[in-house]
């Protein structure tokens, strides 16, 4: 009788892990992705979803056997905004439960002074969201995808130059957006030499890369990804890429909430296979992505200090 009894338990144990199983497997991979950053992501009404970071998600969603739901959120460009707390509150908000293409720095990552934070801009928002604001928690990141560094592009005039640090650029008509962090490099480089040679134009007012395919300017420096979307709607660009990188840049990974560790192993484990498939190159080079594979440190400490060391 107790034999049977326990037999029966255990079937109803097993029956109870294989709906548990079930529901976890239907239940949506939700990630959270800037709707326009090309080409890690972009999203315009009545185009498919593009970039690197869509394509990286459904291929994640496929190994983790869930189907996917992409929220997608809009970064505002404002002094007063703090990106790593509107991520924050879009985890916490429960909108997503990763983040993707998140820059993996210290400052990113910390502890949040405050304890709520307004949310950004994200599709299907209503007036009352834009209004809420959200009890926040603490930000963990997974394992890093993508290296993201500086890069400086060349215009016409200047595309034959050999460029092995950024003091190859002296005698170079400099351009710039004000307040940036290749601001911070060309202004302070060797005690302010290139300074008399930089000119700086008002993020998102102006078109740096626009002027510097007239020729006004000789060369910028500038986030890779940025070169990459440029090219993407520009195949007739004059500009040129100097392969040079900036010695410090950050990597690029998911973050999630720390009290959702469960899935941010997971998503390592999947991050791990595809990165030894080449899975994540290839991604690179189908989404008009210049693939560069995460470097050390994973994440990136003090990037003003490392700056002024250089």
């Amino acid at each position: 009788m107790k034999s049977g009894r326990a037999a029966f338990a255990s079937a109803l144990l097993l029956a109870a892990s294989v709906v548990t199983a079930a529901r976890a497997s239907e239940d949506p991979l939700r990630i959270c992705l800037d709707q326009d950053l090309p080409p890690l992501s972009a999203h315009q009404r009545g185009k498919p979803d593009t970039g690197f970071d869509v394509a990286l998600a459904r291929a994640i969603a496929d190994r983790l056997g869930r189907p996917l739901r992409i929220q997608w959120f809009e970064s505002e460009l404002d002094e007063d905004s703090s990106p790593a707390l509107e991520v924050n509150a879009l985890l916490s908000d429960g909108r997503c439960s990763l983040v993707g293409g998140y820059a993996l720095t210290k400052d990113s990552l910390a502890v949040p002074g405050a304890k709520t934070a307004k949310l950004p801009g994200f599709e299907g928002a209503t007036r009352d969201d834009r209004r809420r604001r959200i009890s926040i928690g603490v930000l963990a990141p997974s394992q890093p995808y993508i290296y993201s560094p500086l890069t400086v592009v060349l215009g016409p005039r200047a595309r034959e130059r050999k460029i092995t640090g950024i003091g190859d650029l002296a005698g170079l008509r400099l351009v710039i957006e004000s307040g940036t962090l290749g601001d911070a490099i060309l202004m302070t480089f060797d005690k302010g030499r290139l300074i008399d040679s930089v000119t700086h134009l008002v993020p998102g007012r102006n078109d740096l890369l626009g002027a510097l395919n007239r020729g006004d300017f000789d060369a910028t420096l500038l986030d890779l990804r940025r070169f990459d979307a440029y090219r993407a709607t520009h195949p007739e660009t004059g500009l040129t890429g100097s392969g040079y990188y900036y010695p410090v840049g950050a990597n690029r990974g998911y973050v999630g909430l720390a009290s959702n560790s469960e899935l941010l192993a997971a998503v390592n484990k999947a991050l791990s296979e595809l990165q030894a498939e080449g899975t994540l190159a290839a991604l690179g080079k189908s989404t008009g992505l210049t693939y560069l594979p995460p470097r050390e440190p994973a994440v990136l400490g003090e990037i003003w200090m490392n700056i002024i060391q250089k």
